[in-house]
């Protein structure tokens, strides 16, 4: 192991690793891997993005790879300047992490679209987005964040994407436990760790790496996953993963959660070219291999058999609550392409919009759960006439001809992601939706010399 650090001390690897991080690799790779993963850690990472599907194409000049577990994945040779691309802020990609759209591969194996899914530590969104897009209009994802300095950069990432199909929540995993044993078919749980994968893009990361850290993360996932599993149902799915390295808190932990728990392991198909390594148990993703950062993923299956209780036997019961009657919804209805899927609900003068399949589950976390976001919001009530809200803009539920459309031009539309007043000449007054290269970015509200702008302040460009 002297000659080992010797080495590593010679090439310049070290740097301001953690020597105890680098005699812990040891245990899992050989010195010439270790060697290969200190230098990967001290390099340039990597950027990669997903694509929504509202675009099938790429706007970007610089050259372009494709991400070889998931099939909306790019590599980009250079990171541009997102702030500055219009289409970023209509959620048209997802600036995301290569290793963990593998994520993809596991809900392709073995989950249905017409699933109940959670994603217990969710911010700021990229595993959600990604679970959203697989299960379509078909299924319903939770998106929880405990945090809540970061709950609210996840719902605005999950109402960027358009997907009508998420409820975002700010609850403990015991909140879901307790209060909605067996309703989720799948359960991702994203640990908070000691970020060893995240080094060459956190220097943070490396400042506060300690063994004693390391040992308190796994103690603390292991809570984390023992709160939430009474959630997931007989026969259904967890995800595991980390962005570190470490065995306390990877194949140690799945295995805590298979003997201790009680969950089968789950091999999960990959491809020799990939460059992924199998743990025992589990998939790790090391810099030096793939083109990502470091990862780590272990799919389980939870040990139960016989039928499935339908849903609602399976919630908690509750007293009836008299609605609010949505004002004028017959207009608002118009706004949208299916609108017989889609329950609405006034929430005070604001009118939102979730799925109908899902409407008892939906009300039952509306009113047990703090949540953030259900579905998408519609429209504020503003006296004889309701006002497009921006997630509507946003959804894939719009039916853009709905509103006169103006289409900007680049300089245009980020004076209105700044917010700034615009002056839209020869366009007609009231309510209009801006398009940028023919997608929705938001709407203003044209008053003939000038034109309100209607995007969200606290989203706003502050800097350019």
């Amino acid at each position: 192991m002297q000659v080992f650090l010797y080495l590593c001390n010679e090439f310049g690897m070290t740097g301001m690793l953690p020597t105890d991080f680098i005699e812990n690799l040891h245990s899992q790779l050989s010195p010439t891997e270790v060697q290969q993963l200190c230098q990967a850690l001290q390099s340039t990472p990597v950027t990669s993005i997903r694509l929504n599907d509202k675009i099938d194409y790429l706007t970007f000049e610089c050259d372009t790879d494709e991400v070889p577990w998931h099939e909306d994945g790019y590599y980009l040779s250079e990171r541009p300047q997102f702030t500055l691309d219009p289409l970023f802020h209509a959620g048209c990609y997802y600036v995301q992490e290569a290793s963990s759209m593998f994520v993809e591969c596991v809900l392709q194996q073995y989950l249905s679209r017409e699933s109940v899914v959670l994603d217990l530590c969710a911010a700021p969104g990229g595993k959600s987005t990604l679970i959203s897009q697989y299960i379509g209009s078909a299924g319903l994802l939770v998106s929880n964040e405990v945090v809540r300095q970061r709950v609210f950069i996840l719902s605005e990432n999950i109402q960027k994407w358009g997907n009508g199909n998420t409820v975002v929540t700010h609850n403990q995993a015991a909140d879901f436990g307790m209060r909605l044993p067996g309703v989720f078919d799948c359960i991702l749980v994203d640990a908070p760790c000691s970020g060893e994968g995240m080094f060459r893009k956190d220097d943070g990361a490396i400042q506060e790496w300690s063994e004693a850290n390391v040992a308190l993360c796994a103690e603390r996932q292991q809570k984390i996953l023992g709160d939430v599993w009474d959630a997931l149902r007989p026969g259904g799915i967890l995800i595991y993963s980390t962005c570190t390295f470490n065995a306390d808190e990877n194949e140690n932990n799945a295995q805590w959660i298979a003997d201790y728990l009680g969950a089968e392991i789950l091999p999960v198909d990959i491809h020799p070219s990939w460059g992924i390594v199998e743990g025992k148990p589990g998939y790790h993703f090391y810099p030096h291999k793939t083109r990502g950062e470091g990862f780590y993923l272990c799919a389980l299956r939870k040990n139960g058999g016989g039928n499935i209780r339908p849903l609602d036997k399976r919630l908690p019961k509750l007293k009836p609550q008299t609605a609010q009657t949505v004002e004028q919804k017959d207009v608002i209805k118009t706004w949208l392409k299916e609108p017989d899927k889609w329950a609405l609900r006034q929430q005070d003068r604001f009118v939102v919009a979730y799925p109908v399949k899902y409407k008892d589950l939906i009300e039952i976390l509306s009113r047990q759960f703090i949540c953030i976001s259900t579905g998408f919001g519609i429209c504020e009530l503003r006296g004889k006439y309701p006002v497009p809200q921006h997630a509507l803009a946003m959804a894939k539920a719009l039916k853009k001809e709905a509103f006169p459309q103006v289409e900007l031009s680049t300089e245009q539309a980020l004076g209105y992601l700044r917010t700034e007043a615009l002056v839209l000449e020869n366009a007609p007054t009231g309510v209009l939706m801006l398009t940028y290269q023919q997608v929705p970015l938001g709407f203003v509200k044209n008053v003939g010399n000038h034109c309100n702008n209607l995007y969200p302040k606290e989203w706003r460009i502050r800097k350019l």
